[in-house]
C-alpha cells in the first residue's frame, strides 16, 4: 500500500511547489507525489519538464471532463485563480482515493515546506479517517485584541480549520470517501471567495465537517501547519543538534503563506522576539528563489487572459457566474472570437482597446 500526497497549483506558484516536492522527498522518499495543475504551461515548454519533481500529474480539465465535458472553459471562467485552484482539490482527493494501493491520502498547499518526520499523522489515520488542522490551538489573552483580531476573529470570518492540509484514510465505505464526494461535490458548484455569502473558497466548507461526518480527528500538534495565524501562541527554537521545535515539539511543518510584502508585516509583527521565525523564513525565500523557472512568465496564469492576451477582471467573472444567459449564449468566453468580450465592451464593462490605450497584458499573465 502506498501513501499519497498533493498538491494543487498554477505555474506561477511551481517555485513553491517544486520546494514542497523537495522537503516531502528529503523525509518521505517512498510516498508518491502528484501534481494537481489548474493551468496550461507556456508555449515552448513541456509540462513533464516542468513538474519533473512529481511521481504524477493530474490537470483540472482531467479531473473534471467527464462531470462537465465540453462546458469546462465555461466553469473556468466563473473562478479567479484562487478559487480554480481549490474548486479541484476534493475531485483530487476523490480520484486519489479510487487508486487501488492508496493506503492514505494528504494535501499540502504549495506554500508548506516540510522539517520533520510525518509518519505521527499516518499514525493518526489508523483510527481516524479524516485530519484536520486548525488555525489556532489556544486562545489568546483578553487584553491582546490586536492578536484576537488578527488570529480568533479571523477564523471565524475564513473558516476555524486551514486547508492548506488535510489528510484522509482510504476505508473501505468509511467517512473519508464520503468526505472527499462532500467536498468534491460543494468545490464543484460553490467554491467561491464571496464572504457574504458565508463563502470562502474551500475552506469555510470544512466547518461543517464534524458535524457531518464521524471518525474525524483534529490534530493538536503544534509542530504542524504553524504560520502567521499561529505565531503568537508557538515559539520556534533550535536544538544544539540543529533541529527545529514548536513550544519544543518537532517542527513538522510551516505554511509560508502570503510570500512578500503581506507575509513579511505578519511575520514581523508575531516575530519580533523570536528570531528563529524570521531565520525560518529567510532560509524558504532562498529556497523559491532557487527552485523559480525562468520559463515561466511573471505572474503567469493560461486562464487569466481572453484569448488576445487582455486580463479578464474578477468582476466580469462574477458577472458571468451570475447570469445563467451569458453562460448559455457564450459556451467559450475566453475566446474573443465568439462575441463575449465586444459584448462586455458594449455594455461598459471593459474599457475598448483602441490604438492610444494601453496594451493588453500578454498572453496568460495572471490576475
Amino acid at each position: 500500500m502506498t501513501i499519497y500526497a498533493f498538491s494543487s497549483f498554477t505555474y506561477s506558484y511551481l517555485d513553491r511547489a517544486r520546494v514542497l516536492a523537495q522537503s516531502l522527498r528529503q523525509v518521505h522518499p517512498t510516498w508518491h507525489l502528484c501534481a494537481v495543475v489548474t493551468d496550461l504551461p507556456p508555449d515552448g515548454t513541456s509540462q513533464q519538464d516542468l513538474l519533473s519533481d512529481f511521481d504524477s500529474i493530474l490537470t483540472a480539465e482531467d479531473l473534471l471532463s467527464v462531470e462537465i465535458g465540453t462546458r469546462f472553459a465555461s466553469w473556468m471562467f466563473c473562478h479567479n485563480i484562487v478559487e480554480a485552484c481549490t474548486a479541484v482539490k476534493g475531485r483530487a482527493l476523490a480520484h486519489l482515493l479510487d487508486k487501488p494501493d492508496a493506503e492514505k491520502v494528504f494535501f499540502f498547499d504549495p506554500d508548506i515546506a516540510i522539517f520533520d518526520d510525518l509518519s505521527s499523522l499516518v499514525t493518526a489515520l489508523d483510527d481516524a479517517d479524516i485530519l484536520l488542522t486548525p488555525h489556532q490551538l489556544h486562545p489568546e489573552p483578553r487584553t491582546n485584541t490586536v492578536a484576537i483580531g488578527d488570529n480568533e476573529i479571523a477564523s471565524l470570518k475564513w473558516g476555524a480549520y486551514n486547508l492548506g492540509f488535510v489528510g484522509v484514510a482510504n476505508t473501505p465505505d468509511g467517512e473519508g470517501r464520503r468526505f472527499a464526494k462532500w467536498w468534491g461535490d460543494r468545490l464543484l458548484d460553490w467554491c467561491q471567495d464571496n464572504l457574504p455569502k458565508g463563502l470562502f473558497t474551500d475552506q469555510k466548507w470544512c466547518d461543517l465537517v464534524p458535524s457531518f461526518f464521524d471518525d474525524v480527528h483534529v490534530l493538536r500538534d503544534p509542530g504542524c501547519n504553524v504560520a502567521s495565524w499561529n505565531l503568537s501562541q508557538r515559539r520556534l527554537a533550535f536544538t544544539a543538534a540543529g533541529d527545529i521545535t514548536v513550544n519544543a515539539a518537532p517542527l513538522r511543518f510551516f505554511h509560508f503563506t502570503k510570500l512578500g510584502p503581506v507575509g513579511d508585516q505578519m511575520t514581523r509583527r508575531y516575530a519580533h522576539d523570536n528570531p528563529e521565525v524570521l531565520e525560518i523564513w529567510a532560509w524558504y525565500k532562498r529556497a523559491v528563489a532557487k527552485a523559480s523557472a525562468a520559463e515561466i512568465p511573471a505572474r503567469y496564469w493560461h486562464y487569466g487572459t481572453f484569448s488576445n492576451g487582455r486580463r479578464i477582471p474578477d468582476t466580469v467573472r462574477q458577472l458571468y457566474r451570475d447570469r445563467a444567459d451569458l453562460r448559455a449564449a457564450f459556451s467559450d468566453p475566453f475566446d474573443v472570437e465568439n462575441g463575449f468580450h465586444d459584448w462586455l465592451v458594449a455594455e461598459g464593462h471593459l474599457q475598448p482597446l483602441t490604438p492610444g490605450s494601453p496594451a493588453p497584458l500578454s498572453q496568460g499573465a495572471a490576475l
